[in-house]
């Protein structure tokens, strides 16, 4: 079931706690598989959930991935220690660009270990690259670590599509999850997707996907 796979997901920055509440209902209600909230809403969302079977997930270094490793780390034990079943960091996306291999694949590996045997997602923003950017950052992700591979933010100039799936899930074989996020709003969309590869969804219209009705604008 579509529901299962869902990752809720309210990410605005106009994001209020009654919002927020709102969200932790709703995974409730339609058994989602995780929310997926900004930093500073993981304790609320980890005593909301408490006993639901649904997980808190967060962002680190998001949208756009340039922070410095260290600031990542510490995001990442921060939310660790907040209540964080699951953290989904952004790369550097200006080291995939310069082809810095090596300085993402020790960034990667760094948060690996302040996760703390938590599940890493890794946000690759897959509009702004090549297919062999791609392909090279599933290779690295696997090789520090990362549970799961993840094509946006949902902050940039695209976000997920059916050739960028196939693609990802061809590249980490059935050892690692893909998450397509980003512009997945409809129950046809969602589908594709997991016929696709994709093993995860993040999406803030979970809701209308499981009731097949019509979302409004968002993520």
């Amino acid at each position: 079931m579509i529901h299962s796979l869902i990752d809720h997901t309210l990410l605005m920055p106009t994001a209020t706690e009654k919002q927020i509440t709102t969200l932790c209902n709703e995974a409730i209600e339609h058994s989602f598989f995780s929310v997926c909230v900004n930093p500073t809403y993981i304790a609320t969302c980890a005593a909301l959930l408490k006993n639901s079977g649904v997980k808190v997930c967060t962002v680190i270094g998001f949208p756009l991935g340039a922070n410095t490793t260290a600031v990542k780390v510490f995001e990442t034990e921060n939310a660790v220690e907040n209540g964080a079943d699951e953290i989904d960091m952004v790369i550097n996306i200006g080291h995939a660009l310069d082809g810095k291999w090596s300085e993402i694949e020790k960034e990667i590996a760094a948060i690996k270990t302040a996760c703390q045997g938590r599940l890493l997602k890794v946000i690759f923003e897959t509009c702004l690259l090549a297919d062999e950017q791609i392909a090279k950052l599933c290779e690295i992700s696997k090789q520090a670590g990362a549970d799961f591979v993840k094509t946006s933010t949902g902050f940039s100039t695209g976000g997920a599509t059916e050739e960028h799936i196939r693609l990802m899930r061809t590249c980490v074989g059935n050892e690692m999850g893909v998450k397509a996020s980003g512009g997945v709003r409809t129950q046809v969309i969602a589908q594709t997707m997991i016929d696709a590869g994709a093993s995860r969804i993040g999406t803030s219209a979970g809701v209308s996907i499981v009731n097949g009705t019509e979302a409004k604008s968002g993520y």
